[in-house]
């Protein structure tokens, strides 16, 4: 396996495993998220997001260029304020991997890859969320370090 950077114009290689993360969502906040997403809007959505210089996306690779899955994230400069630290955040957004291929350490090389990328940029930090019913990506980040610090509140109006 390899991990190697995806360059915006080849965004459509996530949507299958997108539309895979998404219908997890979709099944358990139907009012939050929208079911049966548009695949050529998504495509372009995420190009023009990965496009954007802050947002990157690193990819998980099988010997024969099989998509076993991907992360984004995004550099974040914040500023010091009297009652936080500031300074360089790495937010993790997105990870997927194939069903296939779950349980294997892949998730886990996608994390540490980005973890590397965060350390070389001199980040302060490094963040994610996930949302309350996914164990599995709960699970995933506090075994690579990550753990929860505030909590998250929403009313949908």
């Amino acid at each position: 396996m390899k991990i190697t950077p995806l360059a915006p114009e080849h965004a459509a290689r996530l949507v299958p495993m997108l539309l895979d993360l998404h219908q997890l969502h979709v099944d358990h906040q139907p009012d939050r998220y929208p079911a049966n997403p548009d695949e050529a809007a998504l495509a372009r959505w995420l190009e023009d997001w990965l496009s954007g210089d802050s947002v990157h996306a690193l990819v998980a690779e099988s010997p024969m260029g099989a998509l076993l899955g991907y992360t984004i994230y995004e550099v974040q400069e914040r500023p010091s304020l009297p009652v936080t630290y500031g300074g360089t955040r790495v937010m993790l957004h997105h990870i997927a991997v194939a069903e296939s291929m779950r349980r294997m350490g892949i998730g886990k090389a996608l994390v540490r890859a980005v973890k590397d990328a965060a350390q070389d940029l001199g980040a302060s930090s490094m963040a994610t969320t996930y949302a309350p019913f996914n164990a599995a990506s709960a699970g995933l980040m506090q075994a690579m370090g990550l753990v929860p610090s505030v909590i998250h509140a929403e009313l949908r109006i």
